[in-house]
């Protein structure tokens, strides 16, 4: 490899992890900054959930335009307009003045966010030709490595003082977000790698649309992701309102489920390599799924056990992309951007789901407490059913011989 070559490798190397580092932190601060916002405004959990739907309608958004826009303008310059919107983000945010406005504010995170996850998700696929599933792995890595420092960084910053006035949830938002202009330093002298086939032999939207194992990827994903992203929204309220712990202390729990799972993104991947990725992914979800639903079944004395669900869920995202780069190598854009757009549509309806699920459960309980459990308890059920339809890919790769 040529000192250039080297060189520039290096330099992706640090827009993808530095990337990935960003999106972990934008994407999680938001945890313990929700019962204050819920508190702010007075919006129950089902507003709440229509909030977060709402930001990931922008990211599906995102999603669907992004690898479009990287092909028309390159991916350097989608680089510059993702990190900027991100930045420009906070300083909507820390306007915001009502509800209405933070949800728009938050969606515009959100475009931004998947901006991200498909430039991201693109590059590392054209990078890491080799060890495909240990560099996605070490990549997602840093977005565990930014998970985990976020709640904590977040919950501290919101009661900082600056000019004798709180920070506040507001304040917290616009000073995290403005490190998004950091990445553009490496991503703006990087040179990009272009996708190796050819137009002509390029997967198509259409081939997908036909492919059953396509979809059983999107099912099973869509069901990870819900479970991932559940943990990482919900857990802090979770325990604030089951256990009445202080918002400190459900942040450090928080910080520690992203601590397990940062290391196990860290040590997980050759093991994915190894085994195979449908067989990596049935385990783990399956770990992720009965950890949590344990942890809810036996009470407080447990709550540690939603914190090495995180072990579980962990290495599940990176590895169905790494199996989407080796099944579909001719035409990977094309699958990742089918792939995340598709699960972001079921990111929508299962934020939905959550919030009405807490509140219906509550109304008809007369007890918050039961319908938290049973919010979360569709959390952990959706990282079970994760599993089983891996199942049902592992069957059907190993009938054809095609097994990953």
């Amino acid at each position: 490899m040529k000192v250039e070559s080297k060189l520039n490798y290096y330099i992706l190397l640090l827009v993808v992890f530095g990337g990935f580092l960003m999106f972990g932190i934008s994407e999680n601060i938001k945890g313990p900054a929700l019962p204050e916002i819920q508190a702010d405004f007075k919006v129950n959990e089902a507003t709440l959930g229509i909030m977060l739907a709402l930001n990931s309608l922008g990211f599906l958004l995102a999603c669907s335009f992004t690898s479009f826009l990287i092909n028309k303008i390159g991916i350097k310059i989608t680089s510059v307009l993702m990190f900027g919107s991100m930045a420009l983000s906070g300083y909507f945010i820390y306007l915001s003045s009502s509800f209405l406005w933070l949800s728009g504010a938050y969606f515009f995170l959100n475009i931004g966010n998947g901006m991200l996850e498909i430039s991201l998700a693109i590059l590392a696929a054209r990078v890491f030709t080799k060890n495909t599933g240990t560099m996605l792995n070490l990549s997602h890595f840093f977005y565990g490595f930014g998970s985990t420092i976020a709640p904590i960084i977040a919950a501290s910053m919101m009661g900082w003082h600056v000019f004798n006035m709180e920070l506040g949830w507001r304040g917290m938002f616009l000073a995290i977000l403005i490190f998004a202009l950091i990445p553009l330093i490496p991503a703006l002298s990087a040179n990009y790698p272009k996708e190796e086939s050819q137009e002509e032999d390029r997967i198509s939207i259409r081939q997908l649309l036909r492919d059953p194992i396509a979809w059983l990827i999107v099912a099973s994903l869509s069901f990870g992701v819900i479970s991932e992203l559940g943990m990482a929204s919900w857990l802090v309220n979770y325990l604030v309102k089951v256990y009445d712990w202080t918002l400190e202390d459900a942040s450090g729990l928080l910080s520690l489920f992203f601590l397990l799972f940062m290391l196990a993104r860290l040590l997980l991947g050759p093991i994915t390599d190894k085994f195979g990725y449908t067989i990596s992914v049935i385990t783990f979800s399956a770990l992720a799924g009965v950890c949590s639903i344990l942890a809810i079944i036996t009470g407080e004395k447990s709550v540690l056990l939603f914190a090495i669900a995180g072990i579980g869920i962990a290495p599940v995202y990176p590895t169905v992309m790494a199996l989407l780069a080796k099944r579909y190598p001719k035409g990977t854009d094309t699958a990742i951007t089918f792939t995340v757009t598709s699960i972001g549509i079921v990111g929508v309806i299962g934020n939905l789901l959550i919030g009405y699920i807490i509140d219906i459960v509550s109304d008809l309980s007369n007890s918050n407490q039961l319908g938290m459990q049973a919010g979360f308890g569709f959390i952990s059920a959706s990282a079970l059913i994760c599993s089983l339809f891996t199942v049902v890919i592992y069957i059907n790769l190993r009938k054809n011989n095609q097994l990953i």
